[in-house]
């Protein structure tokens, strides 16, 4: 069986972090998966999909980190290239990659306990997001 559905989410961009969890599990749920994986995808070159403890300490010290391996203020290629000022939105999401598979047994996405499914956006203004939900199994 494998079954697909696109969502919608609205971001503000410049690294904002959205839970999908609770998505993810509901389209499980209703996709009828017993065993198997679900992928989530973003499509796009400035966003991406990981794991997350989704907490407001965390959140502070993910963008810290993503300050300082891709600053703003650096001059990017792409940005003189393209005049748009989002060369680090672009190297931002390529170090975290735009999809996860996540394993799911008895109807449910294997999770740790403080382990989240979220989807950042790093581009440089708000913005809504496709993410492609895929349930693939049993």
């Amino acid at each position: 069986m494998v079954k697909t559905e696109t969502v919608s989410i609205e971001t503000r961009g410049n690294g904002h972090m959205v839970n999908v969890t609770d998505r993810v599990a509901e389209f499980v749920k209703n996709a009828g998966l017993d065993e198997g994986v679900v992928i989530v995808f973003t499509p796009g070159a400035t966003a991406a999909v990981t794991t997350i403890e989704f907490e407001s300490g965390l959140e502070q010290d993910f963008a810290r980190l993503m300050e300082e391996l891709a600053p703003r203020q650096r001059e990017y290629a792409h940005n003189a290239r393209w005049g748009d000022g989002n060369g680090h939105s672009h190297v931002r999401a390529s170090l975290l990659g735009p999809s996860l598979a996540v394993p799911v047994l008895d109807g449910r996405p294997i999770l740790g306990t403080w382990q989240q499914i979220i989807v950042l956006d790093f581009d440089a203004h708000p913005r809504s997001r496709k993410v492609v939900f895929q349930a693939i199994g049993e």
